[in-house]
């Protein structure tokens, strides 16, 4: 079971945009192979930021506004979002130590 909670389109305004904390979103979807690579990362970032980031996975198919309202083009794709902003984006399956780097700029 994935540590990262899911976000849908309903829930995206209140769980990420509305968070006290910065959040990573993995936007991915079940088909999606390298998704499934960078699934594993994204728990063990979920664990290791524990009380100091927010992990979401939104499922791309089953959320397609979210999806299309920051122009999810390729997954999977990682934002960081921090005071309701989108600050930064990682696309593609990338190494754990890249996805830290990221986050660690916005703690």
């Amino acid at each position: 079971m994935s540590s990262a909670a899911a976000v849908t389109d309903a829930s995206f305004e209140q769980d990420v945009l509305q968070s006290d904390v910065p959040v990573l979103v993995d936007f991915w979807a079940p088909w999606c192979g390298p998704c499934r690579m960078v699934a594993p990362i994204v728990d063990e970032i979920s664990k290791e930021f524990e009380g100091k980031i927010k992990v979401f996975k939104l499922n791309t198919d089953e959320n397609p506004n979210v999806a299309s309202q920051f122009g999810i083009r390729s997954i999977p794709t990682l934002m960081v979002f921090k005071g309701g902003q989108k600050v930064d984006t990682v696309v593609g399956a990338v190494p754990k130590a890249t996805l830290s780097g990221t986050i660690a700029k916005y703690l």
